[in-house]
């Protein structure tokens, strides 16, 4: 039995139906010539969503993410240093002391996995900071995921990798220059050590790498040319925080600030989320909210699911790949 086979058997009632709606709310979109675009949160690319999203990437499922800095850099983490990452599913029986320990062998914890500092973090580390460099000297400036592309693309850690490329979602988007928004970058690993770099006069311009009002203006202009009457753009998002709450936000401020008000609303909405439907938490606001603040509109298709998106998203994807 095919998987959308299964679930679409088993999966008749609450959260289990609402993935079905969403998954084939989302192939409609896409069936009626719109685009897609997907968020992450939280730590989906150390929970290796590239798995799913890499295919997603490679069939045309996608024409747009958005991510936090954090998810942007894990993914290639764990393309160059996946044998090294050491999964502890005891994880909530450790100790104060037990945790010391991992931070002594450097190995940075993610819910039930370590990420390895030296394989990974600092192995990147030295590979992008030859980039930045190499465009401060030249008084070139470019977007972090840029970056994370000419590395990718270089082939200077082909002989690094550890997983088959072909799961490395950051890797497909490379190959098809897909368009990454990121805002926050920052508050990333590798943010933090652009910061020190700079700090350290490595760097002289901390303008070298492009910040969250450059991508806010490249996204208007993006979003203004590709969503038509005849075109619109989804948003499906995986779990909360800036990396939904900062891209969803274009629509009021092209029509709000620069007054284009013929360009269309979201033409889908979809959250998958764990936090529950609450009073002032916008992770947990149910869709309807976003029509007050001219995000989306009364006939705008809106799903969520209250759930585990490192389970869902995979589930969804399957769907619309027609696995």
């Amino acid at each position: 039995m095919k998987i959308t086979e299964f679930l679409k058997h088993n999966y008749r009632h609450f959260n289990a139906a609402a993935l079905i709606d969403a998954a084939e709310g989302y192939k409609t979109h896409l069936d009626n010539n719109g685009k897609m675009m997907i968020t992450l949160a939280g730590a989906m690319s150390t929970a290796e969503l590239g798995i799913s999203l890499a295919e997603m990437i490679r069939q045309d499922k996608v024409q747009i993410i958005t991510c936090t800095g954090a998810n942007l850099e894990e993914d290639v983490f764990n393309l160059v240093a996946h044998d090294y990452y050491e999964r502890i599913p005891n994880y909530r029986d450790l100790s104060p002391e037990q945790e010391n320990d991992l931070l002594s062998r450097h190995m940075n914890r993610v819910t039930d996995t370590c990420i390895p500092e030296m394989e990974a973090m600092r192995r990147i580390e030295n590979v992008i900071l030859e980039e930045w460099v190499k465009a401060d000297q030249a008084g070139e400036v470019f977007f972090p995921h840029e970056f994370f592309y000419k590395i990718l693309l270089s082939g200077k850690l082909d002989k690094s990798f550890q997983i088959d490329p072909k799961d490395s979602w950051l890797l497909e988007a490379a190959k098809k220059n897909l368009p990454i928004i990121v805002p926050g970058w920052e508050d990333s690993t590798l943010g933090n050590m652009y910061a020190g770099h700079v700090i350290a006069g490595d760097i002289k311009d901390v303008h070298t790498v492009k910040g969250g009002i450059q991508y806010m203006m490249f996204l208007a202009d993006w979003y203004t040319k590709n969503a038509t009457e005849d075109s619109t753009v989804g948003f499906f998002q995986i779990g909360g925080g800036i990396a939904g709450d900062f891209p969803i936000c274009v629509v009021p401020m092209l029509h709000q600030d620069l007054q284009r008000d013929s360009i269309p609303l979201w033409g889908y909405f979809c959250q998958i989320s764990d936090s529950t439907t609450s009073y002032g938490s916008y992770s947990g606001a149910v869709p309807n909210e976003k029509i007050t603040w001219g995000k989306l509109g009364i006939d705008t298709p809106k799903y969520i699911i209250e759930s585990d998106a490192t389970i869902v998203a995979p589930l969804v994807f399957a769907i619309v790949l027609d696995q």
